[in-house]
């Protein structure tokens, strides 16, 4: 749960790497993650009309310099080589493939990226944003996908995220789940003459997965994608506990009044149309917040 899902959201730290059915624990010494097999790449065919829209200073670059932070296991982290991969640049590279273009991936600190943006240093933002009215003073947004707050638990053990008084749930330390949303839980369980939630907070959310697939803990919290992904990697050994809730869209950050905006969009929805959008979408296990339609700011809040 981040900065990116919301203002003050994510605590920008080293997630260790999901492997195997265990989750064996990878150390968190440097932002390389390596989590097994490679994902397949869709691949993607050019459409002129959609291309011929480009602002002529991308067309003659024939490139988009993307700002992006890492890592946030699934969708921008690095794997073994370095390289920089995940469900956000899957589908970044099938939307500059849409436009005829090339993605080139510029690592940066989160915080720095809609600044550079507006100082044109990206031509887009791309790492896990949340489109809010906020931020949309300052940029604008093409949406591309809808995160929120998704529990897991063991596999065959109901756990009730509404009522999981007394119950161990595992979160990363610093995160909206542990600094809010399960505490706001474990009050009204407390304010109802029940006990509290026994909140078990980790410095990685690989290190809470693992406590929930080991039976360390009943249950966890961590944003949509980063759940589903988690449960992808268990080899069934947990599962989603409860619908995703507090969803809002993530959105690709382009300059106010940039066209860019408008064309990033009819290419995302080229790819919904054509099902490719959604294959990328399962390829990484994170469906569930797969949108029907991008728009421009759409933010809830």
């Amino acid at each position: 749960m981040s900065d990116r899902s919301k203002p003050g959201r994510r605590a920008l730290r080293a997630m260790c790497a999901l492997t195997g059915a265990a989750l064996v624990l990878a150390g968190c010494t440097t932002n390389t993650e390596d989590t097994g097999p490679a994902v397949s790449k869709v691949q993607v065919d050019k459409v002129t009309e959609i291309a011929d829209q480009l602002p002529d200073k991308i067309k003659q670059s024939g490139k988009l310099v993307i700002g992006v932070n890492v890592p946030y296991q699934p969708n921008e982290y690095k794997d073994a080589s370095g390289k920089i991969v995940g469900f956000d640049v899957d589908l970044m590279d099938a939307v500059t493939s849409v436009l005829g273009i090339k993605a080139e991936y510029v690592e940066s600190a989160f915080e720095k990226i809609i600044p550079a943006i507006q100082a044109g240093t990206y031509d887009v933002g791309m790492s896990s944003i949340t489109d809010s009215k906020e931020r949309e003073q300052q940029v604008d947004f093409t949406t591309y996908f809808s995160a929120g707050i998704q529990w897991a638990q063991q596999t065959g053990k109901p756990i009730d995220p509404n009522n999981a008084c007394g119950k161990k749930v595992a979160v990363q330390a610093t995160t909206v789940e542990h600094t809010d949303e399960v505490p706001a839980k474990s009050a009204k369980c407390v304010a109802e003459g029940k006990p509290a939630i026994d909140i078990k907070p980790f410095d990685e959310q690989s290190a809470a997965t693992n406590a929930l697939v080991l039976g360390q803990v009943d249950a966890m919290s961590a944003d949509s994608p980063v759940t589903a992904y988690a449960i992808k990697q268990s080899d069934g050994k947990i599962e989603t506990a409860g619908p995703v809730f507090d969803s809002a869209p993530y959105g690709w950050a382009v300059p106010k009044g940039s066209p860019l905006a408008k064309v990033l969009q009819a290419a995302v929805n080229h790819l919904i149309k054509n099902g490719q959008y959604k294959q990328i979408t399962e390829n990484w296990g994170v469906q569930d917040g797969a949108i029907t339609e991008s728009v421009i700011n759409g933010a809830v809040s």
